[in-house]
């Protein structure tokens, strides 16, 4: 009897020993993260530590609908429905590194679409205040980063972002993920001063823009073309 309780015993533990050896999905999403961004992020010059490891962190896979996650960690943008996409990862980590942030900053996020971006922000350890203006988007992104806890450092909220978030400004920076025709006055007002505003402008022809307010003013540069939804509510009004 203790004969055939001791093989039980050890069928038992090598069962258990194969559940835990068998890689869980994360595990294999996590494979093609650090691809991800060795391949698609490193390798375009984006440099900063502290984004590379959020971006190796972030389940990007999570923040789109379950027909696309096959697509997830592919260096392409992808709907998200209601019109919208999410970033390709290259871009969200190039905002993310011309955002400049450290941690305890305040950073105001126009445009939560599938709340990719600001899980990553969130990682950095910055405090984020996200506006989308597609409601079921917003009440989807806010279900998702809550799920993976970052309810304490992301607050989500409907409204049109053009008018930014005054109760909680000034901001350290202001990544804007839609395009509008012009910048907004709003959010440049909103800077604290030394803070950067990272914004992609125009209609068809697109520029990703860096303003960053000065003691005296304002002072922008253009990045890179680049292909956004273009911004909507008062953004469109001329």
């Amino acid at each position: 009897m203790w004969r055939l309780l001791g093989v039980l015993l050890l069928v038992i533990v090598a069962c258990d020993h194969n559940a835990q050896a068998r890689p869980s999905d994360d595990d294999d999403r996590r494979e093609e993260r650090l691809h991800m961004v060795s391949r698609q992020i490193e390798a375009r010059d984006v440099r900063d530590p502290r984004v590379l490891d959020a971006m190796r962190k972030v389940p990007r896979h999570l923040f789109v609908p379950e027909a696309e996650r096959r697509f997830a960690y592919q260096d392409r943008p992808l709907p998200i429905g209601h019109r919208q996409t999410i970033s390709q990862p290259y871009i969200v980590a190039l905002m993310t590194e011309l955002a400049n942030v450290k941690p305890g900053d305040r950073v105001l996020e126009v445009g939560t679409g599938s709340g990719y971006q600001a899980a990553v922000l969130a990682e950095m350890g910055v405090e984020v205040f996200s506006i989308e203006i597609v409601e079921p988007l917003a009440k989807r992104a806010k279900k998702t980063l809550d799920a993976l806890g970052y309810a304490k450092r992301v607050e989500v909220r409907h409204g049109d972002g053009y008018a930014g978030w005054p109760a909680h400004a000034p901001f350290d920076a202001i990544v804007v993920t839609a395009a509008p025709p012009k910048i907004p006055e709003p959010l440049k007002q909103q800077l604290k001063v030394g803070g950067h505003l990272v914004i992609p402008v125009g209609d068809y022809f697109q520029r990703l823009k860096v303003v960053t307010r000065t003691e005296k003013g304002f002072r922008d540069r253009s990045v890179a073309p680049v292909r956004f939804v273009p911004m909507t509510g008062k953004a469109q009004e001329r």
